[in-house]
C-alpha cells in the first residue's frame, strides 16, 4: 500500500472512531494536512475501497473501515499513542496499593475499565505456568498440620494434613528444609519429579507420614483449579448502543461465559494482540473486537488481560493502555518473588 493511501486510511479510521459519522474526501483534506486534493483522495479512496478496507455504508459520500480496513492500520501503526503522564502515575498509583493477589487483579481490572471506557477482562495467574516460591509446614496439633504452598504468581494453595503419629517440630524443620531445596524455583508438573528422592532420607517409623506429605504436596501441584478470570466495564457497552443495534444481547452473552473468555485470552502472550470483529473466533463476538496482552516474570505469560469493545475502538490508545497495566502487574509479581 502507497504511504498516501495508508495516510488516508489512518485519517478515515481517526475520524470514525471520534466521530461515528462515516468520512468523506473533504473532510479529510480539510482536517488531516495531508496535502493533496478531495478529488485526488477521492481517487484513493476508490482504491481503498476496491481492496476491500473501506465501504460505503449507504448512499452519502463518506466511508467506514472494514474489519479489514482496521487490520491493515493496526498492522500498519509505527508507533503505539503513549500514556499521558497524568495516566502513568494513576495507573501506578492505583496498583500500588494493592495488598495482595487477589487485591491487584480486582484492581487491574477495574482501572482497565476506566481507563478504556472498554469491557476489561484479567485472567488470574496460570497455576500450571507457575514456579514453586516456596512452601510451608505449621503445626496445628501433634499430628495434624498445615501445608501452604505459594508460587512465584502469588497465588497460595493450603490444606490441612492428618499424620499417622505425633512428630516434633525438628522434624517439621527438617521436612519443610528438604521439600523447598527440591521444588523451590520449579514448575509444580515438575514438582512430583523433584521430591521423589525425599522419601529414602527417613527412617522406616517416619517414612509414612513423610509420604503421606508428599503426596499432598503432589496433589496440590498437580490440580488444575478452573483459571478464572474477572470482568469490569460491561455497562460501558452501553456507550456504543449504535455499533452494536442488532448484537447487542449476543455478546453480553458471551461475555457471561467463562469458557469463552479463557478461549479469548487462552494463547496471549506478552506481544499485544489484537483480534478485530470477524477474526474472532466466538461467533456471538464477531462485532466486537479484542486487545490483549500476557503478563507474568521474565519472558513467560503466567496470565492475560486485555479489553473488548466494538470494532469502531481506539486501537492506539487501548494497546497502549493494556500494555502499560500488564507492565505494571509483572511487576508486582516479580517484587513479591
Amino acid at each position: 500500500m502507497s504511504s498516501r493511501r495508508l495516510e488516508i486510511l489512518r485519517a478515515i479510521v481517526d475520524e470514525y472512531v471520534a466521530t461515528q459519522e462515516p468520512v468523506g474526501s473533504k473532510s479529510i483534506a480539510d482536517r488531516h494536512g495531508l496535502g493533496i486534493s478531495p478529488a485526488t483522495i477521492r481517487n484513493e479512496m476508490a482504491v481503498l475501497e476496491e481492496e476491500g478496507l473501506i465501504t460505503q455504508p449507504h448512499t452519502s459520500a463518506g466511508r467506514i473501515p472494514t474489519d479489514q480496513g482496521y487490520r491493515v492500520f493496526v498492522d500498519k501503526l509505527a508507533t503505539v499513542k503513549p500514556l499521558s503522564s497524568a495516566e502513568r502515575r494513576a495507573i501506578e498509583t492505583f496498583l500500588e496499593g494493592a495488598l495482595d493477589l487477589d487485591d491487584v487483579v480486582m484492581r487491574t481490572v477495574r482501572l482497565l475499565a476506566d481507563v478504556t471506557k472498554q469491557v476489561a477482562v484479567v485472567q488470574y495467574p496460570s497455576m500450571v505456568k507457575s514456579r514453586v516460591r516456596h512452601i510451608e509446614l505449621v503445626a496445628l496439633a501433634p499430628a495434624r498440620l498445615m501445608m501452604v504452598l505459594i508460587t512465584d504468581a502469588g497465588r497460595i494453595e493450603q490444606r490441612v494434613i492428618e499424620l499417622t503419629q505425633d512428630v516434633s517440630e525438628q522434624f517439621l524443620h527438617t521436612l519443610r528444609t528438604a521439600l523447598n531445596n527440591a521444588m523451590m524455583g520449579h514448575r509444580l508438573p515438575e514438582v512430583a519429579d523433584r521430591i521423589s528422592g525425599v522419601l529414602e532420607s527417613y527412617g522406616v517409623h517416619e517414612r509414612r507420614d513423610v509420604a503421606i506429605v508428599m503426596s499432598a504436596v503432589i496433589e496440590m501441584a498437580m490440580e488444575r483449579p478452573e483459571e478464572k478470570i474477572v470482568l469490569a466495564g460491561t455497562a460501558n457497552l452501553a456507550r456504543f448502543q449504535e455499533d452494536f443495534s442488532t448484537t447487542m444481547h449476543p455478546v453480553l452473552e458471551a461475555l457471561e461465559e467463562q469458557v469463552v473468555l479463557l478461549r479469548l485470552l487462552g494463547d496471549t502472550n506478552q506481544t499485544v494482540k489484537v483480534r478485530i470483529g470477524h477474526e474472532q473466533k466466538d461467533a456471538n463476538l464477531r462485532t466486537t473486537s479484542l486487545v490483549a496482552v500476557g503478563y507474568g516474570t521474565g519472558e513467560t505469560a503466567l496470565g492475560a488481560l486485555g479489553v473488548i469493545g466494538p470494532t469502531r475502538m481506539d486501537y492506539a490508545g487501548s494497546m497502549a493502555a493494556v500494555s502499560a497495566v500488564a507492565r505494571y502487574v509483572g511487576r508486582f509479581i516479580n517484587e513479591g518473588a
